[in-house]
């Protein structure tokens, strides 16, 4: 799969399904888990040696369509983020190591929640596809509300010296206008 492809729900059926309960599909699991929990303790440069170096992550704007107009729903020539490894590394370089990150400080507290994940073979040696689901929640300073933020992630996870990194996210949220100030956090 090139970084130009978007995965899909379907696309993870073409490929053989990787079994629930398998060794993979654990080592998925633990991947998605550590990340989120890296992620939530603002742990982002350990969260970063998660990540390939040919990583790109996107998070594509949503639109209201009618049910006939729903493949078009989602809108890929304007991109909430469209990043790749250099940039990422460069806004976690700006959030740990330096006072010009003004939108994450004091940082937001947040709790991820993956779930439904499914995991299949790409066809590419050492690739696999996962398709999760992620609810965010996400509170600032001490307002007593609380920013929620779902969507469905659509990764391409590669072995790399045995280990796997995070090669390709797409992230599709759900709501066409979100109900938070910006999007200073990793999905």
């Amino acid at each position: 799969m090139t970084a130009t492809q978007h995965l899909s729900s379907a696309d993870v059926q073409q490929g053989e399904v990787v079994a629930i309960g398998s060794d993979t599909y654990n080592q998925v699991l633990g991947f998605l888990y550590r990340e989120a929990s890296l992620l939530d303790a603002i742990s982002l440069k350990e969260w970063s040696a998660l990540l390939a170096t040919d990583l790109v992550y996107t998070v594509p704007l949503r639109q209201t369509r009618p049910m006939a107009q729903q493949a078009a729903s989602i809108i890929r020539t304007v991109q909430h983020y469209h990043d790749d490894y250099r940039s990422i590394m460069g806004r976690v370089m700006r959030l740990t190591g330096t006072k010009s990150a003004w939108a994450e400080d004091p940082p937001s507290r947040t709790r991820r929640l993956v779930t439904n994940v499914q995991v299949s073979t790409t066809g590419v040696e050492g690739e696999l596809a996962v398709v999760s689901y992620l609810l965010l929640t996400r509170s600032r300073f001490d307002s007593p509300d609380l920013d929620l933020i779902s969507g469905e992630r659509r990764d391409v996870l590669r072995y790399v010296a045995g280990e796997l990194k995070l090669a390709r996210r797409e992230v599709i949220l759900d709501q066409a206008v979100l109900g938070t100030p910006n999007l200073a956090i990793f999905l």
